[in-house]
């Protein structure tokens, strides 16, 4: 995962509420387990209709959604972060996300901004034709029209975000202390590792060593 600091640029100025994971991402993508790909079946139903905002070469491979409340419900398929990132989306800014979702953004390199209504309405007008800035060090939403608007993350997952840690990332960053620990453990308690002759060790069986 690629460590996320700041994400500027242009935004899909989109808004739309309620948007379930389905329509993020069909089910009937569902069936690879590669993340890459996955950008071409976003929001498929959306890209069926005509002057729809993806296909849009003003915003053509922009960095940023802003959508509407709720986004993210549905269900928990983590396809849907696959999908956003395989697009080339970093940051989405919403008013609400579902929890699940919310979940997979992050473990995916993927920011949810979640700012109130009136600050989403804002970045929607300003969106149409200039971009939007996405800031974890000042932990802030900024436009060229001088707009601030403060955004708040968990401590530890934003941490994770700016330094590129997954789940699997976090562990390899422990593995010093992970080696140091099993080490400890074959000397304290020997008889838990796997291939050892345990010699001298005594064994009580049935009343018997």
């Amino acid at each position: 995962m690629q460590p996320v600091t700041q994400v500027s640029g242009t935004a899909y100025p989109w808004g739309a509420k309620n948007i379930d994971t389905d329509v993020i991402i069909p089910a009937h993508w569902l069936k690879t387990i590669k993340r890459s790909g996955l950008g071409r079946g976003a929001f498929e139903t959306v890209r069926a209709q005509p002057d729809n905002i993806f296909d849009d070469p003003r915003y053509a491979g922009a960095p940023i959604l802003i959508a509407g409340d709720n986004f993210g419900c549905g269900s928990s398929r983590e396809h849907a972060a696959w999908a956003l990132a395989d697009m080339g989306i970093t940051a989405v800014i919403a008013p609400s996300f579902s929890d699940i979702f919310s979940g997979n953004a992050f473990k995916n390199g993927i920011v949810p901004v979640v700012l109130p209504q009136d600050a989403i309405d804002r970045l929607l007008e300003v969106a149409r034709d200039q971009p939007v800035t996405v800031d974890l060090e000042t932990m802030t939403v900024t436009t060229p029209y001088q707009d601030r608007f403060p955004f708040e993350l968990d401590a530890f997952r934003r941490r994770c975000l700016m330094e590129g840690l997954d789940e699997v990332g976090l562990t390899l960053a422990k593995d010093t202390a992970i080696s140091k620990f099993e080490e400890r453990l074959d000397h304290e308690r020997p008889w838990i590792g796997g291939e050892r002759t345990n010699a001298g060790i005594a064994v009580e069986v049935a009343g018997r060593t």
